[in-house]
């Protein structure tokens, strides 16, 4: 650093002035780098994989049984950026194995928001949603996760990137810094329409990008061939004595080929530049394969029933993947969705049966939908209920070809999680002492580690001090704190920390202390722990609108459920319509971020989904309302003239909160 620089720079701590921005470089030189992308709010890639929060994963439903041990697949409602985290300690437990034995998910393929603060048009010309972050908050959301992504891949795993023109040069920066420059494989350029967009006062935009990146130098790559067409079947006019089509490639270097020092030797009577060694053409013209004389030259035979087909390159404009016809069994009337076409290209290219297959924004679930039909394992993740309750429905109703077509297929086993958002009352319950155990000190942050003092079992570390699990079916009172410390109070540093259920604490205070010891409580659940607080969420917000579907893809939150309280009449019309008229409305908030509402019933509301013909097992919902739509029809929904014995309606609030009730048909009374 220059004299006058490193002057000017101590001048302004000792007045206590920040220091500008443009004495950045000066103080933190660049290394290793040869570029970056420089924003505000850019974080280090290693305070991001230490700072962020890892929440344990509760499992909410099972379809279908896997087997003790066996592999279940995963579909997640949570913040993904919380969730990968988590799946990165399964990564590192040994519990992400794939079909060769590597650890880690040998592909992921992600197509997050663009930010483009566009308004995608659905069907009937309604607005499916709007994206909403822009600039610096968007790249840095997105990077955060591509980071813990790339620590999660197996070492010899991919990684696809979709994204549009709006974005993605920034992104591709950011990939290059995170996975290095050496690591890029391709842009695949996927033409999403054939029509151009007359409305548009520049050059039509008809396709996305698609990056490719591999995490280290040996990967995963399978070849993709398209079946020939009439055209390209042309050259393939010669017959041999059995009628089977061929063409002639080339043996000898000529014109630009023919240079000095090519190998040149005589074979079978003819003198000439080789494109092949000896040993290959003798292999050839042993096997039949040599076509031609010496005097006139000789070819190769390449026999079109040997030919698997035209490689496909990185521009994508093919038929089979694009663009994604409205009259196919697939298209389920949403504008961001992807063909299964592509995303199959993507999975046979980058994965085998048996390996796993990560999307961390899974939306409408084509990833995972595919993966099923291919024979991979699948992880899939996403914030919003509707698209959690749009994947369990996709998933439930699969055809066994790509393109949704032919046969049912009933999918293998997998198990809804929640990742940041669990019940309150099932979470302790229900679970295993081990099973408890592990999911506790995930969720404070304590690091797993059995050790005894003084003959006391302690489970694991915080802070570099002792940590006690407190049996989940006794009460925790200042006595057994008083035994406790007369055990090892002698034997420990200033601080040890209690994990307790907050309803078994019997006193009020965070800590108690007894000599020079800290015995401090650390009550689940309950969402107001300094430990949380630090951590700074924010409630995970559900849509009220279709405009805000896919509003953000940083809303990290953690917070138990809590169901809101509700009055609904259930008629039935004079013109025989089934409906619903929502009376109150109230979302039930505990914890130190209250949001205050002046109407909860018109400002809380998010969505109602209903099963229409419930089965009694499986929630697939045939409508679902938002609710600013639910608002303007006066709080009252109409479900039509036709229901099953039973209905099952989901009410959702905006902090993701759920009521569930079942009604049978007998229950709508007359209006």
């Amino acid at each position: 650093m220059e004299k006058e620089i490193r002057k000017k720079i101590i001048e302004y701590l000792e007045k206590g002035e920040s220091i500008p921005a443009e004495y950045e470089e000066d103080i933190f030189p660049t290394k290793k780098k040869e570029y970056e992308l420089k924003y505000a709010g850019k974080e280090r890639e290693q305070e991001i994989l230490n700072e962020v929060m890892s929440v344990p994963f509760q499992a909410i439903k099972h379809f279908g049984e896997a087997k003790k041990g066996d592999w279940a697949n995963m579909l997640i409602f949570g913040d993904n950026l919380q969730a990968l985290k988590h799946l990165l300690k399964l990564k590192e437990e040994g519990k992400l194995k794939n079909s060769d034995g590597n650890n880690g998910v040998k592909l992921v393929y992600i197509d997050p928001p663009f930010a483009t603060k566009q308004d995608f048009q659905g069907g009937k010309e309604q607005k499916a949603y709007t994206d909403k972050i822009e600039g610096a908050k968007f790249i840095e959301s997105l990077r955060k996760r591509i980071v813990l992504l790339k620590e999660l891949l197996s070492n010899d795993g991919c990684i696809y990137i979709h994204l549009d023109f709006k974005k993605a040069h920034y992104i591709k920066v950011i990939l290059d810094e995170v996975f290095g420059e050496n690591r890029f494989l391709n842009e695949i350029v996927w033409r999403k329409r054939n029509i151009p967009n007359a409305q548009c006062n520049y050059f039509s935009q008809v396709y996305d990008n698609i990056y490719f990146y591999s995490k280290g130098e040996q990967y995963q790559f399978n070849k993709i061939y398209l079946p020939h067409t009439e055209e390209q079947l042309g050259p393939y006019r010669l017959q041999d004595e059995n009628g089977r089509r061929f063409r002639l490639i080339m043996l000898e270097a000529r014109g630009n080929q023919a240079t000095p020092g090519r190998r040149s030797f005589e074979w079978n009577g003819r003198k000439a530049q080789w494109l092949f060694s000896e040993e290959r053409l003798n292999e050839w013209y042993k096997n039949g394969y040599i076509y031609g004389e010496a005097k006139k030259g000789y070819s190769k035979k390449q026999y079109l029933d040997e030919v698997e087909g035209i490689l496909v390159t990185n521009i994508w404009s093919d038929k089979l993947v694009s663009p994604l016809q409205g009259g196919s069994n697939e298209f389920i009337d949403y504008p961001t969705q992807k063909p299964e076409q592509l995303l199959a290209r993507v999975i046979k290219a980058s994965s085998n049966p048996g390996d796993i297959v990560l999307d961390c924004f899974a939306g409408f679930e084509t990833t995972g939908a595919v993966a099923e039909k291919l024979g991979r394992k699948w992880i899939m993740a996403d914030c919003g209920k509707l698209a959690i309750y749009t994947i369990q429905k996709r998933m439930m109703e699969l055809k066994k070809e790509i393109g949704n077509k032919g046969d049912s297929l009933k999918p293998k086993a997998f198990t809804l999680y929640n990742a940041g958002l669990y019940y309150d009352n099932e979470l302790l319950q229900k679970m295993q002492n081990d099973e408890y155990k592990d999911f506790v000190l995930e969720l404070f942050g304590c690091q797993k580690r059995n050790h005894k003092i003084a003959g006391i079992d302690l489970q694991g570390t915080l802070n570099n001090h002792s940590v006690l699990i407190f049996n989940k079916e006794d009460y925790l009172t200042h006595e057994f704190i008083e035994e406790l410390h007369k055990t090892i109070g002698s034997s420990v540093k200033n601080e040890v920390y209690i994990i307790a259920p907050v309803g078994l604490v019997g006193f009020n205070e965070d800590y108690v202390k007894k000599g020079n010891v800290k015995y401090i409580i650390l009550r689940i659940p309950n969402s107001i722990i300094d430990y949380i607080r630090q951590k700074n969420f924010t409630k995970l917000e559900q849509p009220r609108t279709a405009d805000d579907v896919n509003q953000t893809i940083d809303a990290v939150g953690f917070d138990f459920i809590y169901p809101p309280n509700m009055k609904v009449k259930y008629l039935k019309e004079k013109s025989k319509d089934y409906t619903l008229e929502i009376e109150e409305f109230d979302p039930v908030q505990l914890g130190s971020k209250i949001v205050e509402f002046e109407d909860p019933r018109a400002e809380a509301l998010a969505m109602v989904m209903v099963d229409l013909d419930y089965d009694g097992k499986d929630f697939i919902f045939d409508k679902h309302f938002f609710g600013d739509e639910i608002k303007q029809n006066n709080f009252k929904i109409n479900l039509g003239k036709e229901i099953g014995k039973k209905v099952m309606i989901i009410y959702l609030d905006i902090f993701g909160n759920e009521r569930k009730e079942i009604i049978e048909e007998a229950d709508f009374k007359k209006a």
